[in-house]
């Protein structure tokens, strides 16, 4: 859903939603890589839209989607924020699409009652994560193509919950596809689709980061309750984000997953949260630095941070037996390059709703829920192993019974937020 941007940095549609949510307050992609879509597909179906979340990033995927293909239009609006909205229903005026007043619905049984609309048969999913799984279970159930932003699950439970609306998504030949647009990128994919035709040899070892500087924060004012207030501030609490390994970081452990074909078997971490201790930072830690083990031995080195002043660096490679894959060129053993992505790619976040509807539009189901919560769940497990200073395993992770979303929320319930964890102290659930 939703991504982050370091302080100075240039603007990027995904990156940029922070700001704008501050500002707001409120598959299996094929194994073997097919070839990446026309722009448009055969057909001239109505893709008729409804958005549930209308943050930045929600606003951001609706954009896209609306110049992805021909033929689409937006037809409802879900969010428990009446501000978001109606920010969402002026902007997409401004490029002639008109939501009725009664296609706009609040609270958070809002997304049920957009799904629960006939004419709906395109959702886009850009709540915060912690609502993801109930979502995407909830739009399965409808029937409906679902675009989900990433993370789609935040803990064992909830992404048990995905791999269920993925066996029932694949047998309602249902298209879902997640926010992890570099799936979606030329570049990318004719990078990885050369590491799989043996480039570089057997792959022994890849590197993952994501280091940036500080988030923004909503200020608390005297009328917030606990529950608005970190919903305005999600990213900082581990009910809606899962952590910025879970939140952010997925991309990047995506693409190793990616090119390993494969998820890790376990995770040993050392994080923590050093500098980022303020009350207005809720209680997730501010860095990680994780190594993840596959069953053939492979080794992925992650590292994430979001610390002011310090070395920035957002990337992933790949070592083989016989070269590595790094900045979408192969190199060989001693470094030199012997491929070089060279072409003018497009847009992945635009490419990524192009590619979806192109499933729909052609009848080929394109389900990428899987490989989304296998990466989400890796991070989970990363995270796990931060939190509790254990080794943890992936059965460990996936049959966690740490349900982290409140059995029910109220608007004036007492939420306290919870201790931040302690490596040693804090026991695996």
């Amino acid at each position: 859903m939703n991504e982050t941007k370091p302080k100075g940095q240039a603007g990027n549609p995904r990156r940029d939603f922070l700001k704008a949510a501050a500002v707001a307050a409120g598959a299996v992609v094929a194994t073997q890589l097919p070839a990446l879509p026309k722009a448009y597909a055969e057909g001239a179906d109505e893709i008729r839209i409804g958005q549930v979340g209308c943050g930045g990033r929600g606003t951001g995927a609706m954009m896209q989607a609306l110049k992805a293909a021909p033929n689409v239009k937006l037809v409802a609006l879900a969010d428990v924020f009446q501000g978001p909205l109606d920010r969402v229903k002026q902007a997409a005026e401004k490029v002639g699409q008109e939501v009725a007043a009664d296609h706009c619905f609040l609270g958070f049984d809002a997304y049920q009652k957009l799904l629960a609309l006939p004419e709906v048969n395109y959702v886009i999913l850009a709540s915060p994560p912690g609502f993801r799984a109930l979502h995407l279970k909830a739009a399965v159930k409808a029937g409906k193509h679902i675009f989900a932003e990433k993370p789609v699950c935040v803990d064992g439970p909830t992404a048990r919950q995905c791999l269920e609306a993925y066996e029932e998504a694949t047998a309602k030949k249902l298209s879902i596809v997640c926010g992890t647009q570099r799936r979606h990128s030329q570049a990318y994919r004719e990078t990885v689709q050369r590491v799989r035709d043996g480039a570089i040899g057997e792959i022994v070892a890849g590197r993952a980061y994501w280091m940036q500087g500080d988030l923004a924060s909503v200020a608390r004012t005297e009328k917030m309750t606990d529950l608005e207030w970190q919903i305005r501030n999600w990213w900082y609490f581990l009910w809606l984000s899962g952590d910025h390994i879970v939140e952010q970081h997925v991309h990047n452990i995506d693409v190793i997953n990616w090119y390993m074909d494969a998820h890790p078997k376990s995770a040993v971490s050392l994080a923590g949260r050093q500098v980022r201790v303020e009350p207005r930072f809720g209680h997730i830690y501010d860095h990680f630095v994780t190594e993840f083990e596959y069953e053939t031995g492979a080794f992925m080195l992650s590292m994430c941070r979001q610390i002011e002043g310090c070395h920035n660096n957002e990337s992933e490679n790949v070592i083989g037996r016989k070269g590595r894959a790094q900045n979408m060129a192969i190199r060989d053993e001693k470094g030199g390059v012997i491929w070089k992505f060279e072409g003018k790619a497009k847009d992945p976040y635009t490419q990524e709703h192009t590619d979806l509807i192109e499933s729909i539009r052609k009848g080929e189901p394109l389900n990428e829920l899987k490989t989304c919560t296998e990466s989400c769940l890796t991070a989970i497990m990363g995270r796990m192993s931060a939190y509790t200073g254990q080794k943890i395993a992936w059965d460990q992770a996936l049959n966690s019974k740490q349900k982290l979303m409140p059995d029910k929320l109220e608007w004036d319930m007492k939420l306290p937020v919870p201790p931040v964890a302690v490596p040693g102290t804090t026991e695996f659930m």
